[in-house]
């Protein structure tokens, strides 16, 4: 089959995905596993080929991720029954004071707690959030709201445990230890850089407080903290299309349970013992990858550090944590919210590797091999704009992020191009233009006391320079690896 011929069927697969979840609500697993079979079929695959290929892909992503998704996410289901969020942040602003406090906790959310889903560190952070914004001056809401949006988009796709991230790193058979430090390196100046011009902006004329802000009674603030589920309610999400997809965007998920504020805690260990064992996994995971690095890698130090095995010691870490502080009881509520939600971004992500195997089946890769070479910007730049341009019409961060990274992914081994660079680049172009589509924009409008036209700066505008930013520094860090 001719190439041109090939880009143009792949081309109107995708836009035949979009259009199914845009224009006809359908659930966006049925809609990528859908576009993947036309796609197999139409480049003259067979139905065997086709239906082969999407069984493989979805089979080789769970091998690479599966368990690491599964553990990821109930750990955090169970840091967030302890209400170690809330702790945490109070902790940030005694110690490093207003004009810290947002680098503080932006760094902290998207670098340190990914386990947790978007949804449920939004909601719990958010009225924290409200209450440090009087001691940051004029113009607080603003830059509180904008150091959330930032902070929490970024962390999902580009650090590790986040499940974007995750689902990233085994789409593109990227060493989740690899992701973890190369994400990090990526993810600190792209915060920093983000909230700081943002910060610039927003006392410079960009937020007018009449129009940008609403006025919002403490005791509502504290009645929308005190429940999670009546704090997504509030949001003008479609309930034909879904609520919540882990993720902060709508893809026909299940809602996420938050448990805080209304039950109080049986024992208060200290806040470094709450994230201790979250915090023993990623140290493991990382070392593991240094040390390999570096050639002194020995079996032990394989097997702890390997991904699955280190998530695994966390989780048990929390769990015996959770069961000191909160009780039994809470403990198994919260693992059985965990399986629940676990098993439906599973899916989702299972979905993304079928198309991925399908277009690399179909020749794309070979194709688009052609026209990129290694020294070039050009597959990153690429990989970027699709899964912005992706984001923009669907509105979730993994969709996008996974789509575009599985077109790309045949290019890297075939160009020499580092997998993990793809894997950046199509996290930074998801999180361009969050806007009404996306559940996290409504969230942060109603918690934060924003107007639409000031979430559309603080949101919208953030993140989006924040995808301009992260994808900036993977093209410097493209020049050293």
């Amino acid at each position: 089959m001719e190439d041109w011929l090939i880009l143009t069927i792949t081309a109107a697969a995708i836009l035949a995905i979009v259009l199914m979840i845009v224009k006809f609500r359908l659930n966006p697993v049925v809609a990528l596993v859908i576009g993947a079979a036309g796609l197999g079929l139409a480049t003259g695959m067979g139905a065997g080929g086709t239906t082969e290929a999407l069984m493989q892909g979805f089979g080789d992503i769970m091998l690479e991720v599966g368990l690491l998704i599964a553990w990821g996410v109930l750990m955090g289901s169970i840091l967030n029954e302890m209400g170690a969020i809330r702790r945490l942040v109070d902790s940030l602003l005694r110690l490093f004071g207003p004009r810290g406090v947002p680098y503080a906790l932006g760094l902290t959310i998207g670098v340190g707690l990914q386990s947790i889903f978007l949804d449920v560190l939004l909601v719990m952070s958010a009225p924290l959030a409200r209450r440090i914004a009087p001691h940051l001056g004029k113009y607080g809401t603003a830059k509180m709201a904008t150091t959330l949006a930032i902070s929490l988009e970024c962390g999902i796709v580009l650090m590790v445990p986040g499940v974007a991230a995750v689902a990233l790193a085994g789409l593109l058979s990227v060493p989740l230890g690899k992701m973890l430090i190369f994400g990090m390196i990526v993810i600190i100046p792209t915060i920093i850089i983000s909230i700081t011009i943002m910060n610039f902006l927003l006392s410079h004329g960009l937020w007018n407080i009449e129009q940008d802000e609403q006025s919002m009674p403490e005791d509502e603030v504290e009645t929308v903290a005190s429940s999670g589920s009546a704090s997504i309610a509030a949001a003008p999400a479609d309930s034909e299309g879904g609520l919540i997809d882990g993720h902060g965007t709508r893809v026909g998920l299940l809602p996420h349970q938050v448990h805080q504020g209304t039950v109080r805690q049986h024992k208060e260990p200290g806040l470094f013992i709450l994230f201790a064992p979250m915090l023993l996994a990623l140290g493991l995971i990382a070392a593991g990858a240094i040390l390999e690095m570096v050639g002194l890698s020995s079996p032990a130090v394989e097997f702890l550090a390997s991904p699955v095995i280190a998530l695994l010691i966390g989780l048990l870490g929390t769990s015996a944590v959770g069961r000191y502080t909160v009780g039994r009881k809470r403990v198994e509520g919260a693992v059985v919210d965990g399986f629940r939600e676990s098993g439906q971004i599973l899916i989702l992500t299972g979905a993304g590797g079928s198309l991925a195997a399908v277009v690399a089946a179909s020749g794309m890769g070979d194709i688009l091999g052609q026209y990129f070479t290694a020294g070039s910007f050009a597959p990153l730049l690429t990989v970027w704009a699709i899964a912005a341009v992706l984001h923009i019409a669907v509105g979730s961060v993994s969709i996008s992020a996974i789509t575009a990274a599985g077109l790309l992914a045949p290019v890297a081994s075939q160009i020499g191009l580092d997998p993990v660079l793809i894997a950046l680049a199509a996290g930074a172009g998801s999180l361009f233009l969050v806007h009404v589509t996306s559940n996290t924009f409504w969230l942060l409008q109603s918690m934060l006391g924003q107007t639409t036209k000031g979430t559309l700066k603080s949101c919208s505008l953030g993140v989006s320079l924040a995808s301009v930013v992260a994808l900036g520094c993977t093209l410097v860090l493209g020049l050293f690896i």
